[in-house]
């Protein structure tokens, strides 16, 4: 057995793994197509009291814009109060005092919550608000979100008997501001406009995602309340909650938009958080998954979305086989090997660009032609950030539980005090970039040209991150 055949059989086996992906891609669009259109819930005969919590750590550029976008919801006003949840450590608390105070003279019920402490994190400063939250039902928003006026009018109609969580799409703030937030925008859209409406028309589990949200206290109690075992408290929750047999809805109609990472380390910092987070959850739930008393189809699903950040050591594998497996091709590998290889790497690409696609035109985003045509650099972005997510997989997998670190927001603000905590692994990132170029050229200079689209996607993703994680 020569070395060709070695290199292909390895590369085929890491390629088979990452079409299965590709394949639940497929799965997912097929579900999309059932979507529910659910339209408007009847109002109820007595509207209940709602608790919005808004928990926020050092966010001077946009903590006066959410609480003023909150009290701004309709609700009446007898039946709601809010809670400023302030863990900052900056002048972020006198901004947010001051707004408070504004709109406590104006009749708000309305309190600041500081804590001298960041015991637990954001779950910890939740789970603290309940303690003196007054409503039965209890909204959640981030910092960088914007609230439509209607949220609540539209989400507490549907939190019937048995609904523990309703759940609103994400929109974007500033989409359209670069190349890297226009492709956020549609990684996101992905998640939102197929992912969830998907499995909540099939049947399967989905996740409360941390923000524009609204929870029926009953079910945050019975599931266990607020934890901070892991990086990804909603998502822990959120599976908690349906083994104890809460339903949740997905409102794919409604958005709140909300604010995008807007220099790659910002981007870097969320992103390691949710990968590792989701890890640090399967670790923790996915035993009790199995032994819950749900029909099969409900834990597979459940499994495959825990565990889906596991493709990017995957990926990361397959950069480094790449270019031998090309150089194998020109040598004449097996017939066999290369004709399964065609059809591995279309099983593992063609769904995720037709599901990106069919999520950009799903969205109904005003740039939907432009956002297509840049579909390429969506793709390029996810692979070239799988060596800073393999990190957070690893680190998810084996390591403690570590530090909650926020994502920075900037708000309008022109300049900002700001900065991620890291940049990701950029030395490794580069170096791969060199790589995959050094095999571009060879390629070039052996006449095997059909190779260049894909070897250059991923020499362009490797070095898109890298250079951009270079700059504040």
């Amino acid at each position: 057995m020569g070395w060709p055949t070695v290199v292909l059989a390895l590369y085929l086996a890491t390629l088979a793994l990452l079409s299965l992906n590709g394949l639940h891609r497929a799965w997912l669009l097929l579900q999309w197509r059932q979507r529910i259109r659910r339209g408007e819930a009847p109002a109820p005969e007595q509207w209940p009291r709602v608790t919005v919590q808004l928990p926020v750590f050092n966010e001077r550029y946009v903590v006066e814009r959410l609480i003023r976008s909150c009290v701004a919801m309709d609700y009446p006003a007898q039946l709601i109060d809010f809670q400023v949840l302030d863990d900052s450590t900056d002048d972020t608390t006198d901004r947010a005092r001051q707004v408070v105070d504004e709109l406590r003279a104006q009749g708000v019920d309305i309190v600041l919550c500081h804590r001298e402490n960041r015991v637990g994190f954001k779950a910890g400063a939740l789970e603290e608000g309940l303690s003196t939250a007054k409503g039965e039902l209890v909204a959640v928003f981030d910092a960088d979100f914007v609230p439509p006026q209607n949220f609540l009018l539209r989400t507490v109609p549907w939190m019937t008997d048995g609904i523990g969580m309703v759940q609103a799409r994400w929109g974007h703030l500033n989409a359209g501001d670069s190349w890297l937030t226009m492709a956020q925008a549609t990684l996101l859209d992905g998640h939102f406009v197929i992912e969830h409406t998907a499995r909540h028309a099939a049947g399967r589990w989905f996740n409360f995602n941390g923000t524009a949200g609204i929870w029926r206290r009953k079910a945050i109690d019975e599931a266990g309340g607020w934890e901070h075992d892991t990086l990804t408290e909603d998502l822990d929750l959120s599976y908690r909650a349906q083994m104890r047999g809460w339903k949740f809805i997905y409102l794919d109609d409604l958005v709140a938009p909300a604010e995008l990472p807007p220099t790659m380390a910002a981007f870097k910092t969320q992103q390691h958080r949710w990968a590792k987070g989701s890890i640090q959850t399967a670790r923790k739930l996915l035993r009790r998954v199995w032994r819950a008393d749900v029909p099969l189809a409900v834990k597979t699903e459940a499994t495959v979305h825990m565990t889906a950040n596991l493709s990017y050591p995957l990926l990361v594998l397959l950069t480094v086989l790449l270019p031998w497996a090309i150089a194998a091709r020109i040598t004449g590998g097996p017939a066999v090997l290369l004709t399964l290889d065609l059809l591995l790497f279309a099983a593992a690409i063609l769904p995720f660009i037709v599901f990106y696609a069919v999520a950009i035109v799903g969205a109904g985003a005003d740039d939907t032609r432009r956002r297509l045509v840049r579909l390429p650099v969506v793709l390029a972005l996810g692979l070239g950030m799988a060596v800073s997510q393999t990190r957070a997989v690893l680190e998810g997998a084996l390591g403690p539980v570590g530090t909650f670190v926020r994502t920075p927001k900037h708000g309008n603000a022109a300049a900002s005090v700001y900065r991620a905590a890291t940049r990701g692994l950029v030395g490794l990132e580069l170096l791969l970039a060199v790589y995959l170029l050094v095999a571009c050229v060879g390629v070039s200079l052996a006449g095997y040209f059909a190779s260049l689209p894909f070897l250059g996607l991923f020499t362009a993703g490797y070095a898109a991150v890298g250079l951009n994680s270079l700059r504040a």
